[in-house]
């Protein structure tokens, strides 16, 4: 639509043409209004009945909600409209009509379930506090990928489509691949690896990743996001500033950059970015502090994960993020490397937000005998990965990388109840569509 003005852009004076959805119609006898909504904001459209064509009148006032019209007209100066202008129409043309009976009310004056939202995406979006949240979502990818690139990092696409998973197990959802099995892949570990070890070095990636894991909570996808860093001649210590330097960038764009929409979801006053470095706290030390607060039925011993409880009561006692290092070998994966100096200790790490993980990392196993070993004492067979280990004979330099949680760090950005709000059309166990 060539000749069409954003919302925002009408100037007083201009002949403009606005186009949009009506969001609400206000019939005050001798005048009326509609409200014409687009993506950079709202407009008044004035009907004076006595002094208009009545065709055009009843054309706009007969109109329903959420329909999209095109308005032409005088842009005039108005300081009781909502944004200070309105149009006084010379043509109105419905371009889509949408029903009298929405399923949600995208003017959010009636409060919809979750389900109902997401089953209606669309409308929905139209609804300001949904759209900033895509719309920071957007700032916050766009910022993890310029905090890379500061970390001389070069993107990547991997592939989703994979003959075996990347840490065995059960938790992958099997398609047929022209008559042979085949899977949707759970992680890039395994090909990031394989490319930070070429003379790239330095990689990052931003894609889905698919678990077939029977989960049913707030904060558990079938599908999601993961930011994924792998950086050769790097060891944990590496891997975590880069996650450090990655969220803090998020935070400081969407600071930023994204002031109306921190407004419009009630965070413009509470926002806040992390100061200061993130505190590195080794598993021994986390799981101390956990038993310390006596938020637990049972003490947690060496080798025990942390339940979500635990978690939640070590966020509350730092109170900002965090990292746990040093985990228990037996509880990491074959891939992460073990202390040089103490082989139960593994080089993992998780990246912790007060209340819950954002990152799993570690330095890598570069060493070809060592990595046999650890698939052998989880049970894998080498294989069946030896597109993956026969290049640990060529020259694997030291490597070490995370996978950060996209959504996770939306949610905790924004302070989300669900991550399902932090995606435009979710996967759970019981969501396939939209």
């Amino acid at each position: 639509m060539q000749d069409r003005t954003y919302t925002a852009d009408a100037e007083p004076g201009d002949d403009a043409t606005v186009a949009g959805w009506v969001h609400e119609i206000r019939d005050l006898g001798g005048i009326a209004f509609l409200i014409l909504r687009d993506t950079t904001g709202k407009i008044q459209v004035k009907f004076e009945k006595d002094e208009m064509d009545d065709e055009l009148v009843e054309t706009g006032l007969g109109v329903s909600r959420e329909s999209v019209v095109k308005v032409s007209g005088a842009v005039e100066e108005e300081p009781r409209a909502p944004t200070g202008v309105e149009v006084t129409p010379e043509s109105l043309e419905v371009i889509g009509p949408a029903d009298p009976e929405l399923p949600l009310d995208p003017s959010g004056k009636v409060d919809a379930e979750l389900s109902t939202r997401l089953d209606n995406r669309t409308l929905d979006l139209r609804k300001d506090e949904v759209q900033a949240i895509f719309e920071i979502r957007s700032e916050i990818l766009r910022a993890a990928r310029d905090a890379f690139r500061e970390f001389r990092c070069t993107e990547i696409t991997t592939p989703k489509i994979v003959a075996t998973g990347t840490e065995g197990g059960t938790e992958l959802f099997p398609i047929t691949y022209f008559g042979e099995e085949a899977f949707m892949n759970q992680s890039p570990q395994l090909f990031k690896q394989l490319i930070a070890g070429s003379n790239v070095e330095r990689v990052f990636e931003i894609g889905p990743i698919f678990r077939a894991e029977e989960h049913n909570t707030p904060r558990h996808l079938n599908e999601a996001t993961s930011i994924d860093f792998e950086g050769a001649f790097c060891d944990e210590s590496d891997a975590m500033d880069v996650a450090e330097g990655v969220v803090t960038a998020a935070y400081e764009a969407v600071n930023e950059n994204c002031s109306e929409e921190l407004e419009a979801l009630g965070l413009a006053e509470s926002f806040e970015v992390p100061d200061g470095e993130f505190p590195r706290l080794s598993y021994e030390e986390a799981i101390e502090r956990i038993n310390a607060t006596g938020e637990l039925d049972e003490q947690l011993v060496w080798g025990d994960d942390l339940p979500t409880e635990g978690e939640k009561a070590l966020g509350d006692d730092v109170g900002g993020h965090y990292f746990i290092t040093d985990w228990p070998s037996e509880i990491k994966p074959f891939y992460i490397q073990d202390h040089d100096d103490d082989e139960q200790l593994s080089t993992g790490f998780d990246l912790m937000h007060p209340r819950m993980e954002l990152v799993s990392g570690g330095q890598r196993e570069h060493r070809y005998e060592q990595l046999i070993e650890g698939f052998e004492q989880q049970g894998l067979d080498p294989e069946q990965f030896d597109y993956y280990t026969k290049m640990f004979k060529y020259g694997m330099p030291p490597h070490a990388g995370f996978g950060l949680g996209g959504e996770r760090l939306i949610m905790t950005i924004l302070g989300l109840e669900n991550i399902r709000e932090a995606v435009l059309f979710p996967r759970d166990r019981q969501r396939l569509s939209p």
